[in-house]
């Protein structure tokens, strides 16, 4: 059964994509938590930490997604309309990120 399109707004995708990344960072953040084996060593040991260390750069880049999403989503709520003229700037995540 095909649902009504009616129903569908950017606003409320956005809003569920947010909750999705929200949910999808607090697993990366308990990934990177998670010790590394004392046992490995050698290549083993090497390739755990550089798969935590991918698994922390993808979480960031993904905080980094989430604040655009929120500065798209306040731009909707203020009645603004969402154009290509439309510059997000550099958010707060996107400040801190590159350090």
């Amino acid at each position: 059964m095909l649902k009504s399109k009616s129903n569908f707004t950017t606003k409320a995708a956005a809003i569920d994509l947010m909750s999705a990344m929200e949910d999808a960072i607090r697993n990366m953040i308990e990934e990177v938590r998670k010790p590394v084996d004392p046992e490995a060593s050698g290549s083993a040991r090497k390739a755990e930490l550089n798969s935590i260390k991918q698994t922390a750069i993808d979480c960031k880049d993904l905080i980094v997604e989430r604040q655009k999403l929120q500065e798209m989503i306040d731009t909707l709520d203020s009645g603004e309309s969402l154009g290509e003229e439309k510059d997000y700037g550099v958010g707060f995540a996107e400040k801190r990120a590159k350090k």
